[in-house]
């Protein structure tokens, strides 16, 4: 320790230089895990608000399209709320719209049609809840940052409905990169069927919904599609078949791993440098009687200290960076959880590389490494 704190404070510039590398990598990692958990927030937050445990859709489905294209009888409620560890279960509609309020705001809209005494049922944070009325529409609170309020009405232009809005929730619910609006079931078939005022509506409108939201934790998903000729999911295996959540969530895990090779390569390769400038001394100290597992101790502790200290400083900048991109439309939020693991990886592959790259020079014979031999 005493030996590693000494070279620190004389070697400055080149421990300065390494520490700045290692900075810029865990930036690089804090912006990363930001983007990656507003990807994620913005393609599946809607479905991650939601109590259901899990979702029937229609039998044999594209489980990566299961949102978009499933459309079952809501007699499989029914059959659903029968199975054995199903507390409730109600009918579920999804269907993307776009729409222009009174005030001639554009919006888009993941329309969630629900029954307004089911589970599913949203809290308002401004306004107030669903009360039953057809037009009523309850929206994310990403949508009134774009300007829709309390009282606007929004004329869908698939159909001319118009759907008052009449209350806001608190926190962003957000289904395929768009906001979602929650109204009446009975609504949300009219509009997904075409129905435009005057209308006559066929009865099949009404029986017709994507999805069974089911809530329950011991529940026997594959009987209940047996009974019911469905096809489940659990509701965070659902989030696949939100509109480009694969695509974007494999992309950037597959950016992460390749920034976790190159830290554990970048910081072992520099370590590596200044072991070999190490050798003489490390030689001497050998020589003298200092055993491996002291040098290979004291060069850890000297590693892990400046990994750590680069890598606060590197996760102090990424998060002021954070705060002015969180406050940009950009999809991007700061989470401690995968920001502290991320960090971890970081410490911990630089640990690994400069272990590997002093092992092999404590192995060498001290007197040839001293020239012994000429």
């Amino acid at each position: 320790m005493f030996l590693a704190l000494r070279e620190i404070a004389f070697a400055r510039g080149r421990f300065a230089l390494m520490g700045s590398v290692v900075a810029l990598i865990a930036i690089l990692m804090v912006l990363l895990s930001g983007l990656s958990v507003g990807l994620v927030n913005d393609g599946v937050s809607g479905l991650q608000r939601m109590s259901a445990t899990s979702f029937a859709f229609q039998k044999d489905v594209s489980k990566d399209a299961a949102f978009s294209r499933s459309l079952i009888d809501r007699e499989a409620v029914d059959v659903w709320a029968r199975q054995d560890g199903v507390e409730e279960a109600a009918p579920f509609g999804n269907a993307l719209v776009n729409g222009k309020t009174d005030h001639d705001v554009a919006i888009d809209l993941a329309l969630f049609g629900i029954e307004l005494d089911s589970f599913l049922a949203p809290r308002v944070a401004e306004g107030a809840g669903l009360s039953g009325a057809p037009d009523e529409v309850v929206l994310s609170a990403t949508a009134a940052e774009e300007g829709v309020k309390v009282g606007d009405v929004i004329t869908v232009e698939q159909t001319g409905a118009q759907l008052r809005v009449v209350g806001v929730l608190a926190d962003q619910h957000t289904f395929g990169h768009v906001d979602v609006g929650y109204l009446p079931l009975r609504t949300w078939q009219e509009i997904r069927a075409g129905v435009r005022e005057g209308d006559q509506v066929p009865d099949r409108v009404y029986r017709e919904i994507t999805a069974v939201a089911v809530l329950g934790e011991d529940v026997d998903l594959a009987a209940g599609d047996k009974a019911a000729g469905t096809t489940s999911m659990t509701t965070k295996q659902s989030y696949g078949a939100s509109p480009g959540y694969t695509a974007e969530t494999s992309t950037l895990q597959l950016i992460q791993v390749f920034l976790y090779a190159i830290s554990a390569l970048v910081v072992g390769a520099f370590f590596t440098v200044l072991t070999i400038q190490r050798r003489p001394e490390i030689s001497v100290m050998r020589a003298m009687g200092a055993k491996t597992a002291y040098l290979v101790r004291d060069s850890i502790v000297q590693s892990l200290i400046l990994l750590a200290l680069a890598a606060a400083v590197g996760v102090g900048i990424g998060l002021a960076l954070g705060a002015v991109i969180g406050s940009t439309p950009m999809p991007f939020a700061l989470e401690a959880g995968p920001i502290a693991v991320a960090t971890a990886f970081l410490v911990a592959l630089g640990l690994v590389g400069a272990t590997v790259a002093v092992v092999r020079i404590v192995r060498v014979d001290p007197l040839t490494a001293l020239g012994g031999n000429r």
